[in-house]
C-alpha cells in the first residue's frame, strides 16, 4: 500500500473542507516535524473484516495527514502466556509500540464487549518494557463497528484500557452500526455522517500528536517517581562496600 493518499482516492471528502493540519499552531518550539508515526490494530480475523475495513478507511485518511501509518495484522498472534515474548508475532507487536507516536484501536463489539483478538494484543503490550514505558504518553484513538444498532460498549472498554496503558485518549471517537451495509463491494467505505465522524477521529488524532509528542516527557514526569528514583540512586551510592 501507498504510503501517500491522494485527495482522488477519497472519493467521500469534499476537498474544500479538507483542511491539512497547521503544525505551527500545534507543536512546541524547536519540536521534531518528522511525520507522525502511528500503529493501527484492528480486532477481527474474519475475510470481511470490519474493523480491518474501518482502520484501512482511517488509515487513508490519516496518510493523506501527512501521518506514517503501519497496521499490524493480528492473524497468528498467539494468546497470552501460551507463547514466550520472543514469538516472532509478539516481537512484531512490541516492536511497532515502540516506534510509534500515537494509536488507532478498532474493534467489532461482540456479546457486548471487545473481541479477544483485540484484546490479546493489547494484553502483549507490556507496561514496561526494558525499563520504559512504551506506550506512556503516546496518542490514541478508539473505534469500533457493530453488527446491530449503535453501541458505545467496546470503545468505552478501550478507553479504559487505554489510560491503564497511560496512553493520551482524544475526545473524539466512532461508532459504526449495522457495520455490514457501510461499506461496498470493493471495501470502501460509503458516505454518510458515520464516515465523516471516521474523518473528524483521524484529523483530532493527527493535531493531538503534534500537540503532545514534543511535550511527552514533560507532561508524564510524576513527583512520585522522580521520589522514587532519587531513593534508588541513594541506595546505589551509600550501599556498603564490605
Amino acid at each position: 500500500m501507498s504510503d501517500i493518499t491522494t485527495i482522488d482516492s477519497l472519493p467521500n471528502i469534499d476537498p474544500k473542507q479538507l483542511h491539512p493540519i497547521d503544525i505551527d499552531r500545534l507543536i512546541a518550539p524547536g519540536a521534531s516535524r518528522h511525520p507522525p508515526k502511528i500503529l493501527v490494530l484492528y480486532g477481527s480475523l474474519r475475510k470481511r473484516s470490519y474493523s480491518r475495513l474501518a482502520s484501512e478507511e482511517a488509515s487513508k485518511l490519516l496518510r493523506w495527514y501527512g501521518c506514517d501509518v503501519r497496521t499490524f495484522n493480528p492473524s497468528g498472534l498467539p494468546l497470552p502466556d501460551d507463547a514466550e515474548s520472543d514469538h516472532p508475532k509478539v516481537r512484531e507487536l512490541r516492536s511497532l509500540v515502540e516506534w510509534s507516536d500515537g494509536m488507532m484501536w478498532v474493534t467489532p463489539e461482540r456479546h457486548g464487549a471487545m473481541t479477544g483478538v483485540m484484546k490479546t494484543q493489547i494484553d502483549w503490550i507490556p507496561l514496561a518494557l526494558g525499563g520504559v514505558r512504551p506506550t506512556q504518553g503516546k496518542t490514541l484513538a478508539v473505534m469500533e463497528v457493530s453488527g446491530g444498532s449503535q453501541s458505545f460498549n467496546a470503545v468505552n472498554q478501550l478507553r479504559i484500557l487505554g489510560r491503564w496503558m497511560r496512553m493520551i485518549t482524544i475526545p473524539n471517537q466512532s461508532s459504526v452500526p449495522k457495520a455490514f451495509v457501510e461499506f461496498d463491494d470493493a471495501g470502501r467505505m460509503k458516505p454518510s455522517p458515520l464516515y465523516l465522524r471516521i474523518v473528524d477521529v483521524c484529523e483530532e488524532l493527527v493535531k493531538f500528536i503534534w500537540l503532545i509528542r514534543s511535550r511527552t516527557t514533560y507532561l508524564t514526569d510524576r513527583y512520585s517517581e522522580r521520589v522514587e528514583s532519587a531513593e534508588a540512586v541513594s541506595r546505589r551510592v551509600n550501599q556498603s562496600t564490605h
